[in-house]
This record gives structure tokens, C-alpha cells and sequence, in this order.
């Protein structure tokens, strides 16, 4: 697909992501078995993907969104933090290397394999005993309420079927005090950017998805979720909605992705 499309017609208002994938309409309990055959594919490239996809630009977004937390360096001070979505364990480890030895993260994904390479990956790295990798749907959280100081999921919301649902729930395990953050994909907000964006986007990306794992279906995908999405304004709407306070946002390389903020008070 070249050329720009209208970006009002195209993003839906949150409760329509159910039944989209990417620009094809499905039947409700449909979307979540196609997501979840997506990520089995690329579990073990996910991460290689990502820079090829943002040019490195998401390491530096992550690293930003940990900034943001501000995990306690204090070695005393316990401090948990939920991180859905994130399988690989990529933000899950930027948070508790840059916390005190008391700051420990839950891995909580729908999906097994990418699972398997966080948890072979935390291993590794000798994070094990700071990191848990834990099956779950970020839409019925296997977690008692108010039991996190923390939630955090990058790139991982529009993939969730019932975005309120997930909302919700993030609310319900936050500790009072608590803070939400979700980093993902948005609308870009600079004239000339979108189009050179959506260029790239859907010509390059399933290419290169082509070259790096001998499929560019899952790819094209994840370009068309990012398109579907709620944009900026919407979406800080839905966490309001969900019950959060203090709900702000912050654009990252011209909206190309966008860093949401709540607190549980």
C-alpha cells in the first residue's frame, strides 16, 4: 500500500480493535489466535525487528519511558513493577538494572514463545532472581489487586484485543500512589514526516520482514495495527476512562511513537 491515508477514517476509537486486524475485520475472539500466531513467528527476531523498524530509535524510546519511572535506586526500598506484553524482557531489564536491588519486575505475555526468550535471556544475563516471567492476558491479570507500584507496557497495547478491558485491569493491580505508563506507536504530528513514514511503513518493513525471517505477512501487520490505533488524544481519553488521574502524553521523533502517563490515586 502506498500513498497517505486519511488518518480520522482509518484509526478507530478503542473498543473497534477487537474485531481489527491490521485492515482486516474479524469476528469477535478472532483477533487474539491471529496475534498470537504473529508473535510465535517473530518471537526469536522480535527485538532485531523493532531496530529495523524504527532505525534503533526504540531502544532510546525505552530508555526514555524508564526515565520517566524513575525506579527507586535505593537498595532498602521495595519496588515491583508489572511490565505486560513484554515478553523478551527488554524494558523489564532497562527497569530493574536501573533501580536498587529491591526494584523486581513480573513479565507478564499471552504468548509462550516470546516468554521463552526472556526468560532464556534473564538467565543469561543473571537477572533471574529480579525477574519473573509469568503467562497472562493483559485483559483478566492473574495478579491480586493493588499489588504493583507499576505498570508498564511498550508496544504491546494495540495488540490486545479489548483495550478498555486491558485498561481496567491495569488499574485494578496498581497500588494506590501507582503509576501507569504505555509506550506505543502513534499518529506523527509533523507535516512531510507522515508521508515519508507511511513509505517506509508499508513498503520497507514487510521487506525487510521478508529478508530477516522469510516472512513479511506478520510485518505488515504490525504497520497496519500501528494505523488503527487510536491516536494521542483518544487514547489519553481511554486511561482517563479507566479510572486514572493526572493522564498526560509526550511525542517522541514527531509522533512516530508516544509515551502515555496515568497515576492510581
Amino acid at each position: 500500500m502506498s500513498g497517505r491515508m486519511d488518518s480520522d477514517r482509518a484509526r478507530t476509537h478503542g473498543p473497534e480493535m477487537a474485531t481489527s486486524f491490521g485492515f482486516r475485520t474479524v469476528e469477535n475472539g478472532e483477533k487474539q489466535p491471529l496475534v498470537n500466531d504473529v508473535f510465535h513467528q517473530v518471537a526469536n527476531r522480535y527485538d532485531l525487528m523493532n531496530d529495523l523498524m524504527s532505525g534503533g530509535l526504540h531502544r532510546l524510546w525505552k530508555d526514555a519511558m524508564v526515565s520517566s519511572l524513575a525506579p527507586p535506586r535505593s537498595n532498602t526500598r521495595a519496588f515491583r513493577v508489572l511490565d505486560v506484553a513484554g515478553g523478551t524482557g527488554d524494558v523489564a531489564t532497562r527497569i530493574v538494572t536501573r533501580g536498587g536491588a529491591q526494584t523486581n519486575a513480573v513479565v507478564c505475555d499471552i504468548n509462550g514463545s516470546m516468554l521463552q526468550v526472556g526468560q532464556t535471556r534473564a538467565e543469561k544475563a543473571g537477572l533471574s532472581d529480579r525477574l519473573r516471567f509469568v503467562e497472562g492476558n493483559a485483559e483478566d491479570l492473574p495478579f491480586p489487586d493493588r499489588s504493583f507500584d507499576a505498570y508498564t507496557i511498550a508496544f504491546g497495547i494495540r495488540n490486545v484485543p479489548r483495550i478498555d478491558k486491558a485498561l481496567t485491569e491495569a488499574r485494578r493491580v496498581l497500588k494506590r500512589g501507582g503509576r501507569f505508563l504505555c509506550l506505543e506507536f502513534s499518529q506523527v504530528d509533523v507535516a512531510g514526516l507522515d508521508r515519508i513514514y507511511d513509505a517506509f511503513s508499508f513498503n520497507a518493513i514487510p521487506a525487510m520482514g521478508r529478508l530477516v525471517t522469510g516472512d513479511g505477512e506478520p510485518y505488515r501487520y504490525l504497520v497496519e495495527s500501528i494505523r488503527k490505533f487510536p491516536n494521542q488524544e483518544r487514547f489519553a481519553d481511554m486511561i482517563r476512562e479507566a479510572g486514572f488521574s493526572r493522564v498526560d502524553h509526550r511525542n517522541y521523533s514527531g509522533g512516530i511513537a508516544c509515551l502515555h502517563s496515568g497515576w492510581a490515586i
